[in-house]
């Protein structure tokens, strides 16, 4: 049986209940005939022996039968829109829907969409007592909060306490019903990029000293739980990493950093400071939350590249502009500091980086331009099996005389493999190759 179609099954014996539970709680509320009883009566299904990742989830996080109604509630405006139109029902005496139903409307969809204070009405009816039992299914520290299974969204901070709407979270929401876990899509509201490299960590050239740094972050990865949880340091250090890459452009620091997340078996995500950095007060931290929220709980490193730019030293406050520019820096200080996954940046200068990032990193790394040796395992390794090489090229001195990047050597390639191409020629000259390093080296205002 694949995925979908165990948690096809699971949903619908959930749902078969919870429609039980609201014909119910409908029934209890208007006493009508034949109501009576208690919805908790009503016995939810038996998830045992059930492999859905909707049972494992509930039982994993022993999640009760408050807990269960809730997130049926949240799933069935995916799933079963139509269980939830009896919420329709009309307030005669008034001409509008009953206030203790809750529910918003959406932009195009026609159904009744649950609100906090829907999940109140299920659960507490008029009962004054049981609706202030239920705010703590809400609070930041609840499972469907700090784990990143739902989330409430209010329109304004001075609406009621119930007024939320309820949402289950777009990662939840894909394992419940295709099994697997939700990757997000760039966009406005998740200005990052995952990103994966075809290389292999034999196709990185640093030195020793760098490569045993790289190792102790790969380590972290495989051994975290262990340090954190057996051996006692989740009381006294923070949780995650936090790394920093700096050194000349093209020296490795991106190819690394997915490097570290595919040898991990985790998902690295670049963010795109274009996206996020904004001239308007508060719009830079807003986009920021948006990815570290939906990060909070999944095993991702997010990787920032010119981290600079986001990163940058505080000034001394001679305007409101200054204020306002350092309160955007420390509050990026607090993001990356409480994220317990890991946190990469990676920058050209590490003078540009504000300080109190800084003291911060458990990894501060060096990418240094490499040396003659490592130029020639570069350029050996870039223009390897393929690579159509004219008799006249010579490797070795192009790696002894020109003092290039791993990344310009890729843009040589690529540019001598377009000029022999445009002439009619089958092979690449040392010409072509010379040529492109002149290109590369006129980039940074230098010469051959």
């Amino acid at each position: 049986m694949s995925a979908g179609e165990a948690n096809a099954l699971t949903l619908k014996r959930e749902i078969d209940w919870f429609r039980a539970l609201l014909e119910t709680r409908i029934t209890l509320y208007f006493q009508e005939p034949g109501g009576s009883g208690e919805i908790r009566h009503i016995t939810p299904p038996s998830l045992e022996g059930d492999g859905s990742e909707y049972a494992r989830t509930v039982t994993r996080f022993g999640l009760g039968f408050d807990e269960r109604v809730i997130l049926i509630l949240a799933l069935l405006p995916h799933t079963a829109p139509h269980e939830l139109d009896t919420l329709f029902i009309r307030n005669r005496n008034l001409d509008r829907g009953f206030t203790e139903f809750g529910g918003w409307k959406g932009n195009s969809h026609g159904g009744f969409l649950p609100t906090c204070e829907t999940a109140a009405f299920i659960l507490a009816g008029d009962d004054l007592k049981k609706r202030f039992e239920i705010i703590r299914l809400f609070e930041a520290d609840h499972v469907f909060t700090n784990q990143g299974i739902l989330r409430i969204e209010s329109s304004s901070g001075n609406e009621p306490l119930f007024s939320g709407a309820l949402l289950i979270t777009a990662d939840y929401l894909s394992r419940f019903t295709t099994g697997s876990s939700h990757k997000p899509g760039f966009s406005s509201c998740f200005p990052a990029r995952l990103i994966t490299t075809p290389l292999a960590w034999s196709d990185l050239v640093l030195g020793p000293e760098v490569l045993e740094e790289i190792l102790t972050l790969t380590a972290w990865l495989e051994h975290s739980r262990v340090i954190m949880e057996e051996w006692g340091l989740a009381s006294v250090v923070k949780p995650g990493y936090r790394g920093l890459f700096y050194g000349p452009p093209g020296t490795g620091k991106t190819l690394t950093a997915t490097l570290i997340g595919a040898s991990a078996g985790v998902d690295v995500y670049r963010i795109d400071l274009s996206m996020v950095v904004s001239k308007y007060i508060g719009e830079t931290e807003k986009n920021l939350a948006s990815v570290f929220d939906q990060a909070q709980n999944r095993n991702w490193i997010l990787f920032f590249d010119e981290a600079d730019a986001l990163f940058g030293r505080r000034t001394q406050t001679s305007s409101s502009n200054d204020r306002y520019a350092n309160q955007e820096v420390s509050y990026l200080l607090q993001r990356v500091e409480d994220f317990p996954g890991m946190v990469i940046l990676a920058t050209n200068l590490k003078a540009n980086i504000d300080e109190a990032f800084a003291r911060r990193f458990q990894s501060s790394v060096y990418f240094p331009l490499p040396d003659a040796e490592q130029r020639l395992r570069l350029w050996r390794g870039v223009l390897g099996k393929g690579y159509p090489l004219g008799d006249d090229v010579d490797l070795p001195s192009l790696a002894e005389e020109h003092e290039i990047p791993g990344g310009a050597i890729a843009n040589v390639a690529r540019y001598g493999a377009i000029r022999a191409l445009r002439r009619g020629d089958r092979a690449v000259t040392q010409e072509d190759l010379l040529k492109g390093i002149s290109r590369e080296l006129m980039k940074e205002g230098r010469t051959i």
